[in-house]
């Protein structure tokens, strides 16, 4: 699509009328309602689901041999997204893998697993030629070779009064975001120590997630479900940080040792908040609350604040009768969130999406946390575990705490006999038993839940998260003497270099061990 179709097609976007827009989200709020109570949304096994980010890296071989370029950003071209079978997604460097729902027991697992690895490895077959690869990161660190950061970020231009990011994919809704009544400032981030302003939503590219879905079985349990996975946001959250560093001249000019003390484990988190929020009038990107109800649940998407009310299609789909709904469930950001889908009858479905986690450095450890999540869901629940009664407030401060902090966050849980505790070891050591007592439930042998959980087990007894070794890495070479921006490039092309040999087939610890 060229600028001026791009354009064109924001300003038909912009044309629709969001009263409408509003009225056809509350009748398709009214029919998922009749039919989750007709129980059409009711399945006899749990399903899982994962999405899996990218951001895609030069190998620095066609300019003297590597140098300054190795490993710096690079944009994907669209033929070549096609062909590895990736979705475009944000930013032009952006892929995104979506992974066949398959039923959660020992062979759905393994089929996810699988399908990760076989498709995973044959986009790096394809992209090697092209000289650059797929980084599994929480946050790129190393702008296009030739260019900052912060102007691959801002860049844009205008068509006829619509502001269009020159780096940003020709998904539409991302180019309406900036255009909208709504957007009437500039988006920006809010973090120590990092300054940048933009007039699209382009920033928020920097960040890479994996977001693994759980498919209730009866929807009626949808809630409590999700009341579950509210609380152990935050604990997942502090064993997955991986994104505590930004792009160097992104920083204000402060001492490094500063920016380095003050700077969150997982800056994922504020980035989404901060650049989203900038252009609603409520704080769509949040911590959700706890659901009473399944109706609950539909009435919070209908009634969310409509960033973009776009032009839907009502086809022969099941899930084309309420394809305004399906629309908003696409900009209802919440850390967790409820989604009711299905093309059709069938196939319909309610699940929790779980989105608090950045990729992760191998496949086998992003596998680990959908594992871990999924298992919660299945142990958590079937074990009636009082975590539910941990204070929303105390849900809430652990997400917050964990995003700033990683592991050492003081997480709090209830145990199984009741008791309050933030002993790191009773903390993590407790949900992590209950995800294998998931796992067990659903089919998964004892040695092969335990593999599954490893890498995590692994973090717990070594006091080592991904966010944590990239830390410890910056801080070397700033006692070196040397600058944050070199500190940082050190760190960003070591990460690359230890996932070339383990993404496939290794894991995180490999690289501690070494």
């Amino acid at each position: 699509m060229t600028t001026f179709e791009l354009a064109d097609a924001v300003q038909d976007v912009l044309a629709i009328d969001p009263d409408a827009f509003r009225r056809a989200a509350e009748a398709d709020g009214d029919t998922v309602i009749e039919e989750l109570r007709d129980g059409t949304f009711d399945n006899h096994q749990s399903i899982i689901g994962l999405e899996y980010e990218f951001y895609a890296v030069s190998e620095g071989r066609w300019r003297n041999g590597g140098g300054d370029e190795a490993y710096s950003l690079c944009r994907v071209p669209r033929r070549l997204l096609e062909l590895i079978g990736f979705e475009k997604e944000l930013g032009l460097h952006n892929a995104e893998m979506t992974i066949s729902p398959q039923p959660f027991n020992e062979h759905g697992l393994r089929a996810q697993e699988s399908e990760v690895r076989g498709r995973l490895q044959a986009a790096l077959e394809c992209t090697a030629p092209e000289g650059m690869r797929l980084v599994s990161d929480g946050l790129w660190t190393i702008p296009p070779a030739g260019e900052t950061a912060r102007g691959y970020l801002t860049d844009s231009v205008e068509h006829s009064g619509v502001r269009i990011a020159t780096n940003m994919t020709d998904a539409v809704r991302y180019h309406a975001m900036a255009n909208s009544e709504a957007a009437t400032e500039l988006f920006r981030i809010d973090a120590p120590h990092v300054s940048i302003e933009a007039d699209t939503v382009m920033p928020e590219s920097l960040i890479t997630s994996i977001q693994p879905h759980y498919q209730v079985q009866q929807a009626e349990d949808l809630p409590r479900c999700f009341n579950y996975a509210v609380r152990i946001a935050g604990p997942l959250l502090a064993l997955g940080v991986n994104s505590p560093f930004f792009p160097a001249d992104l920083y204000d000019d402060v001492p490094p040792k500063e920016i380095l003390s003050m700077g969150h484990h997982e800056n994922r988190i504020n980035i989404f908040e901060s650049v989203l929020n900038s252009a609603t009038d409520s704080d769509k990107v949040r911590f959700p609350r706890d659901l009473d109800s399944i109706e609950d649940a539909v009435h919070r998407v209908v009634d969310d604040e409509t960033m973009v009310p776009m032009p839907v299609d009502r086809g022969e789909r099941f899930d084309d009768s309420f394809a305004t709904l399906r629309h908003k469930h696409g900009t209802y950001w919440r850390w967790v969130r409820p989604v009711f889908d299905g093309a059709t009858r069938s196939s319909a479905n309610a699940r929790i999406e779980f989105r608090p986690l950045a990729a992760q450095p191998t496949v086998r450890d992003s596998i680990a946390l959908q594992a871990a999540y999924a298992g919660l869901m299945e142990g958590l629940t079937r074990h009636d575990h009082p975590l539910i009664n941990l204070p929303w407030e105390v849900a809430r401060e652990n997400f917050r705490a964990a995003a700033e902090d990683g592991f050492d966050s003081g997480q709090r849980i209830i145990t199984a006999d009741g008791t309050e505790t933030n002993d790191p070891e009773v903390v993590f050591s407790e949900l992590l038993d209950y995800a294998e007592a998931g796992l067990t439930a659903v089919g998964l042998s004892e040695s092969e839940a335990g593999r599954y959980l490893k890498p995590l087990r692994w973090r717990v007894e070594n006091r080592v998260t991904p966010a944590s070794w990239k830390r410890s890495i910056v801080a070397a070479e700033l006692d070196k003497g040397r600058s944050l921006a070199e500190g940082i490039e050190t760190m960003q092309r070591r990460y690359v270099n230890e996932q070339q040999a383990t993404l496939l087939d290794g894991s995180f610890a490999d690289w501690v061990q070494r």
